[in-house]
């Protein structure tokens, strides 16, 4: 049975928004098609960084037919509802009506018998619909046209049975070259559609004619695309494990990174590099910081769980030099990054963070709660209670940890990584001479960040994060600011 194909082909996409990208497109012509009565036996959609693919299997080349059955008036009824009836639909005598018996009396019923409308040209109409009605969080216009997309479209790529439709997409819809006396009366900003498409932009930028979806993904597989996020993500992490286990390591698990790379990339290449041995004394969970959010590499693992000088990176490209330049120009890239780190953390360890706290004065915690200051001051009186329940709990160490446990908010390296406040302040809470414990309470008083985080279990942490998680649940029930079935603005309920 007939198949359609539809690409659409554009600017980078990001990454965080494809595979929702590629779930309404399927879901939008799914609900289209079925409103049109043209069922189908499966969908399936894709998202590369430069494309949505959205390919239909088992269509009809024709809607199918239907009948509209018009009920009217008794037989025998009077002659004025009678000629209501035939006039409203447009009949000279009810010899054009059928009789039926209904609850024993004889019904004129007008039957109309509706041909159905060719496939491909409901799927026209409804690709026009559709390419307008994608949800982006965020769209944009390009030139001088009204069209919206999340990135200039450069084409769409329309099959249909075998056959295509040659067109364009204008700021009125679709339209279609046959119809004009002069092709080169296309409208200004208006996108090609047709049979084409076009692969890597830089190992194979040449655009190729398609047939049909085998024929689409072959195509794009030798022009250096790979259709399937599934399986990018599956080569990224096997190239990945290959590389480090070749110098007996492993690649620290982040599955968050590796979708999103895998949304960075439309043919994934796997390289490693390597970290220069004087910054391996800063904090690991900095340096895995630096390297997963700024520059989106993997961090990699020895034997023992610590983090190992070298780091994976995926790229898009196949080079001569088997990556050597660009693996040289990451590690240059990376040096940088790591030299701000490692400033952060050199300039953060000369302040105690007992002199850190008046800056806390400063920052708001909400309008209504007063200031992160006075937040750390609850804190501590509630540590304190807290602590006389919870066995081996010191509440003097309690108290100090809840005192303390904020102080980081002020320092560059968590003004530069947010996701590190709380761990770094356990760092420097060592480095200012703080017992074991009441850096472990700072280092984990966040924790659990969600549902897979494990919660602290140290007595002295539990105290820490209890406090702060009651503090901010009281004082945010108390000004009514509370979590609803559709919104939670403060994470209340983690």
């Amino acid at each position: 049975m007939p198949e359609l194909l539809l690409e659409l082909l554009s600017e980078e996409i990001p990454a965080r928004m494809q595979k929702r990208a590629a779930d309404d497109l399927m879901r939008l012509v799914s609900d289209g098609l079925k409103k049109a009565g043209l069922e189908f036996d499966a969908a399936h959609s894709y998202a590369t960084p430069r494309r949505l693919t959205l390919v239909v299997d088992g269509l009809p080349d024709v809607q199918p037919d239907v009948s509209d059955e018009k009920k009217g008036p008794a037989v025998g009824a009077p002659e004025q509802a009678i000629n209501r009836f035939l006039k409203s639909n447009g009949l000279d005598s009810v010899d054009a009506c059928e009789v039926r018996e209904v609850k024993g009396k004889p019904t004129y019923f007008f039957v109309v018998e509706k041909k159905g409308i060719p496939a491909r040209d409901i799927l026209l109409a409804l690709m026009d619909h559709v390419i307008r009605e994608v949800p982006w969080p965020k769209s944009m216009r390009w030139g001088s046209s009204l069209k919206r997309w999340v990135r200039p479209l450069h084409s769409i790529l329309f099959v249909f049975n075998g056959e295509s439709f040659s067109g364009y997409f204008a700021d009125n819809g679709f339209g279609s070259l046959d119809l004009l006396h002069d092709k080169k009366t296309v409208p200004l900003g208006s996108v090609p559609i047709g049979d084409q498409t076009s692969g890597h932009r830089f190992l194979s930028p040449q655009s190729f004619t398609v047939k049909d979806f085998d024929d689409y993904r072959a195509k794009l597989e030798k022009a250096h695309v790979m259709l399937d996020a599934g399986e990018r993500k599956t080569l990224i992490q096997r190239n990945a494990d290959d590389m480090a286990a070749a110098k007996k390591l492993t690649v620290r698990p982040d599955i968050g990174l590796l979708d999103e790379v895998a949304g960075l990339v439309e043919w994934p290449v796997v390289l490693m590099g390597s970290i220069d041995a004087e910054f391996m004394d800063v904090p690991p969970e900095v340096l895995i910081a630096a390297m997963r959010g700024h520059q989106k590499y993997f961090s990699v693992l020895d034997k023992d769980g610590n983090l190992a000088p070298h780091f994976i990176m995926v790229t898009h490209m196949e080079t001569s030099d088997d990556g050597a330049a660009i693996i040289a120009g990451n590690e240059r890239v990376l040096r940088a990054r790591l030299s701000d780190a490692r400033f952060f953390w050199d300039v953060d360890s000369k302040i105690k963070l007992q002199d850190r706290l008046g800056d806390l004065k400063d920052i708001v915690f909400h309008a209504k709660l007063g200031t992160v200051s006075e937040k750390t001051q609850r804190m501590e009186s509630l540590a304190a209670i807290l602590a006389k329940s919870i066995d081996g709990c010191d509440e003097a160490e309690a108290k100090r940890a809840a005192k303390l446990c904020k102080a980081d908010l002020v320092s560059g390296m968590v003004g530069e990584f947010a996701a590190l406040q709380g761990l770094m302040g356990g760092y420097y809470a060592r480095a200012d001479g703080e017992t074991d414990a009441v850096a472990d309470a700072i280092a984990e008083h966040y924790a659990p960040a969600g549902p897979n985080d494990s919660c602290p279990e140290l007595p002295v942490s539990v105290a820490v994060a209890l406090a702060d998680k009651i503090d901010t649940l009281a004082g945010f029930w108390a000004i009514d600011e509370k979590p609803t079935g559709s919104k939670d603005p403060f994470a209340l309920r983690r």
